[in-house]
C-alpha cells in the first residue's frame, strides 16, 4: 500500500496538536526509514492480525500497511490520537481498527481468534508491564517485535553471569527466542528522550502444557534468588529448596543467581513445582 500521498506525520502532528505527554510516555519515531526498519524486523505479515500499542501519529501503522499487513488494530490511549489517526483509517480501507483504551486492560486474544503479531513503540511507563502480561498468555501469540529503553533490551536478552541477567532474562527466554535486533538514539524520536532505544524481536516457543505449567514455579523461583542476589543460593532459596535438592540437580549451593543457567532454573523450578504447586 502506497500512502506517500498522505500529510507527513509532522504535518499531521501540528495539524491536531500532537504535543508528546510525558504522563503517557509518548517519544515518537517521525523518520518513515527508522519505522520502516521496525516494520521490517517482524517479518511477513501475510495472514496474521498485528496489534500496535500507542501509534500515536501513526509512522509505525504506515509501515505496517506499506509492508504488506492485511489487518491492524492500534490501540491507542491518548483521545487526540485516536482523532489523528482517521484520516488513515479511511485510507486503509478496513485494514485498519483504532480502538481507544488502555493497553494493559486488554487481551490480545480478545481482539481476535486467529494468529497474532505484536509490533510496537512502547510507551516507556508501560512497557516492561505490557510485556510481562503477554508472556502469561502466548496462545496465538507467533512474534512480538517491540520498542524499549536500551537498558530493558538488555535485561531481556541477557545470558548468564551478566549484570543484565535477571528475573525478566530467564522468563523471556523461558517462552520465547529473544533477540535485540537494532538501537535508535534519542535524536531518533520527538522529544528525545534521555537515553537509547532498541527494538527485541520475540518469537514464541512451541512448549507444551507440561512446560507452560512450569512458569509459576520458575517465576517465583528466580523472584527468591534475584531477590537477594548477592547471597548464595543456598540462602536465597532456602524457603523453597534444601540444601540437598539443589545438591541433587548437580548444582553447587555456594553459586549465585546470575551464575544459573536457564536449564539450570528449570530443573530447580521442576523440583519445586512437585513440593509446593
Amino acid at each position: 500500500m502506497n500512502l506517500d500521498h498522505l500529510p507527513s506525520l509532522k504535518a499531521t502532528i501540528e495539524q491536531h496538536g500532537l504535543m508528546a505527554k510525558k504522563s503517557l510516555g509518548q517519544n515518537f519515531l517521525l523518520n518513515m526509514d527508522n519505522v520502516r526498519k521496525v516494520a521490517r524486523a517482524a517479518g511477513t505479515l501475510k495472514g496474521v492480525t498485528v496489534i500496535e500499542v500507542g501509534p500515536g501519529p501513526g509512522g509505525l501503522t504506515r509501515a505496517l500497511l506499506e509492508a504488506g499487513a492485511e489487518k491492524i488494530i492500534a490501540i491507542e490511549h491518548d483521545a487526540r490520537c485516536v482523532l489523528a489517526l482517521q484520516d488513515l483509517v479511511i485510507e486503509a480501507k478496513g485494514k485498519l481498527e483504532v480502538i481507544p483504551a488502555d493497553a494493559l486492560t486488554i487481551s490480545p486474544q480478545d481482539l481476535t481468534s486467529g494468529p497474532i503479531k505484536i509490533v510496537a513503540n512502547l510507551p516507556y511507563n508501560i512497557g516492561t508491564p505490557l510485556l510481562i502480561k503477554w508472556l502469561h498468555n502466548l496462545s496465538n501469540i507467533q512474534s512480538m517485535t517491540l520498542m524499549f529503553q536500551k537498558e530493558v533490551a538488555l535485561r531481556i536478552v541477557a545470558k548468564t553471569r551478566t549484570a543484565d541477567y535477571g528475573r525478566l532474562s530467564i522468563l523471556c527466554q523461558y517462552l520465547t527466542t529473544a533477540s535485540k535486533v537494532f538501537d535508535l538514539p534519542p535524536g531518533a524520536f520527538s522529544p528525545p528522550p534521555k537515553v537509547t532505544s532498541s527494538v527485541v524481536h520475540l518469537v514464541s516457543k512451541n512448549l507444551t502444557e507440561e512446560e507452560l505449567a512450569l512458569t509459576p514455579a520458575i517465576e517465583r523461583l528466580t523472584h527468591a534468588a534475584f531477590g537477594q542476589r548477592r547471597k548464595m543460593i543456598r540462602s536465597s532459596l532456602a524457603s523453597l529448596l534444601t540444601q540437598d535438592q539443589i545438591l541433587e540437580n548437580n548444582i553447587p549451593v555456594t553459586a549465585r543467581a546470575e551464575e544459573l543457567t536457564l536449564a539450570q532454573y528449570i530443573q530447580l523450578a521442576k523440583t519445586i513445582q512437585k513440593t509446593i504447586f
